[in-house]
């Protein structure tokens, strides 16, 4: 990799940007907040292997549960070698791989579960989690949901299964940027303390107070990584600002699932100038 990690996170965001305005369609606030933690992830924190194994024996695992954030998901996987960059372009057009929330009928590299129906992306992560447990892999599972998710039964059920079974070979993260499609979520279904609910349901946790600082996401998902295999599953609490890098589209929940127009494309990458190289 001949570019810096804060190179690739602009770059990222360029391509998030071009994404959902060519088809006027998609999520670039969570998906923009969401940035850092990706590039994060997928070049400092996992263990992966070349090329794709839908098994991912021998490697660690992610699961996106939100998935209506899919541009950063695609842009940092084409990113980072999972398929061409080009491929990008077709984002959520007929026949693409590259839908609105990730599929899996399409064979896309990197997508192990269809996602975007909220709310049952971590039970999927524990089930993988388990079944590294019975084949003696050693490696962790990674899951991502969002805090406005949290507000759904399921994974309740699943935060409670995982401890009571002790799958400490799961990382679970929270994107904690206070905004979902209607509004705050403290205004949609106030949860109250996220920390002090993961900690009654034995869970350890680690906060993260800026999502948006790359070097501080990965001392984070560090620590998190060593909490691992201590009997106790891990959440990362996430703190992000959605909509981060683009000054007009921080501090409100308006961008959640809007496309920018011209102009507001036009302001939005004159923020963020390119870095490695445009699709």
């Amino acid at each position: 990799m001949n570019y810096t990690l804060n190179e690739l996170t602009i770059q990222v965001r360029r391509d998030i940007l071009r994404m959902v305005h060519k088809v006027n369609s998609g999520h670039p606030g969570g998906s923009l907040g969401c940035t850092e933690f990706f590039v994060a992830l997928y070049t400092k924190i996992m263990k992966r292997k070349p090329g794709f194994d839908m098994n991912g024996i021998d490697e660690d695992l992610f699961f996106l549960s939100n998935g209506h954030i899919s541009p950063v998901f695609y842009s940092v996987l084409s990113r980072t070698g999972y398929f061409p960059v080009e491929e990008l372009s077709t984002f959520r057009l007929l026949n693409s791989r590259l839908q609105g929330h990730p599929t899996t009928h399409e064979g896309l590299p990197g997508v192990r579960i269809a996602s975007g129906s909220l709310g049952q992306g971590l039970s999927v992560a524990i089930g993988a989690a388990e079944a590294k447990k019975i084949n003696k892999d050693q490696n962790l599972v990674f899951s991502l949901l969002g805090d406005g998710e949290l507000q759904e039964g399921q994974n309740w059920e699943a935060i409670m299964y995982a401890s009571a079974r002790k799958i400490d070979n799961l990382i679970a993260t929270v994107d904690l940027n206070g905004k979902q499609i209607d509004g705050s979520t403290d205004d949609v279904l106030a949860m109250g303390s996220l920390k002090s609910k993961f900690e009654a349901f034995d869970w350890l946790v680690v906060e993260i107070d800026n999502g948006n600082d790359i070097d501080e996401i990965i001392t984070g998902m560090e620590k998190a990584k060593k909490l691992s295999g201590k009997g106790k599953p891990v959440c990362v609490l996430l703190k992000t600002m959605m909509g981060n890098g683009v000054d007009f589209m921080m501090h409100t929940h308006a961008w959640h699932g809007k496309a920018p127009n011209d102009e507001q494309l036009a302001s939005a990458l004159s923020q963020n100038k390119e870095t490695i190289g445009d699709y």
